[in-house]
């Protein structure tokens, strides 16, 4: 069973060609580009596969607010294309999405069916792009993910290991609420919903969400980060937390990013580990990297 990822850098693209899986082919640029729907027909015609994940996106939250052309054509346009291409061969579609589609009022975490109400250009693009997946691939599972670390590519995680070689006092937030979870254990969870949705008679094509199970907020997040760092001989800064109130970006975030699972477990059998029994290993990687590298800021 042939997989096609579409996106090569990114960290759940990079988790899935981690997987150990012989039959996932993860591409990206230049190979593929959601913003060309001629070379996205060119590779489904070469690789022939039998489900897609589509992995690509504009990723960036803020950078999507005066960005707004590139987020739209990367978030909605090219999903729409993907979406229109695998209907059209009959292959089933995998399009991961986010938190971000939600403003983050609810009280308790989101079901797959709430309403969403984007707060930011980013989660509007995201939005979009679902909704021309529903309308032009009958055959697809939309997967929302959130507060997604590994040690593979750009996250949190990372970022504030970067930091802290700089600065001896970090300002976080301590008002938004989430599930962290692990990417390469979202990757094994896909790869458990593509073996699933190409089996004869499936039938249950909608929304899920996967996401851990153990909540906690940004700046607890980042005490249990350092902890383990320190623990291994690594970077790690005192954690000030603050509202989100004083702590403006230029795209607003949900407070709450809790994506409620029970329906993926429901139907995939898919039930994510706590995420600080994998946050150990993500840090010991990264801190490891970090001794090897000059102390820049990262990107954020």
């Amino acid at each position: 069973m042939t997989i096609l990822v579409i996106g090569k850098q990114g960290q759940l693209a990079l988790c899935l060609g981690a997987a150990g899986h012989k039959d996932v082919v993860c591409l990206g640029r230049p190979e593929v580009d959601l913003a060309d729907e001629t070379l996205l027909a060119r590779v489904l015609n070469m690789v022939t596969p039998k489900i897609v994940i589509n992995a690509g996106a504009y990723t960036s939250v803020d950078g999507a607010e005066s960005d707004a052309e590139n987020a739209f054509a990367l978030n909605r346009a090219g999903p729409a294309a993907l979406a229109r291409l695998c209907a059209a061969r009959g292959i089933p579609l995998i399009h991961i999405s986010t938190d971000c589609v939600f403003d983050g009022e609810k009280a308790g975490p989101y079901e797959p069916d709430d309403e969403a109400r984007p707060l930011s250009v980013y989660g509007e693009s995201k939005w979009q792009g679902e909704e021309a997946v529903r309308q032009l691939c009958p055959q697809h599972l939309i997967v929302r993910v959130s507060w997604v670390f590994s040690e593979y590519a750009h996250n949190f995680v990372r970022t504030l290991l970067h930091l802290a070689r700089t600065r001896d006092e970090l300002t976080v937030v301590e008002d938004q609420v989430g599930y962290p979870t692990y990417c390469p254990d979202i990757a094994e969870g896909l790869l458990t919903m593509a073996a699933a949705a190409v089996q004869p008679g499936f039938a249950a094509w909608g929304t899920y969400h996967l996401a851990g199970m153990d909540e906690t907020d940004r700046a607890s997040m980042a005490d249990a980060i350092f902890a383990a760092s320190r623990h291994l001989g690594g970077p790690s800064a005192r954690v000030i937390g603050v509202p989100t109130s004083d702590y403006p970006t230029p795209a607003k975030r949900p407070l709450n990013a809790r994506l409620a699972s029970t329906t993926t477990f429901l139907t995939f059998g898919i039930r994510l580990p706590d995420w600080k029994t994998r946050l150990e290993h993500s840090v010991r990687v990264l801190t490891s990297d970090l001794a090897a590298a000059p102390a820049a800021e990262p990107k954020r």
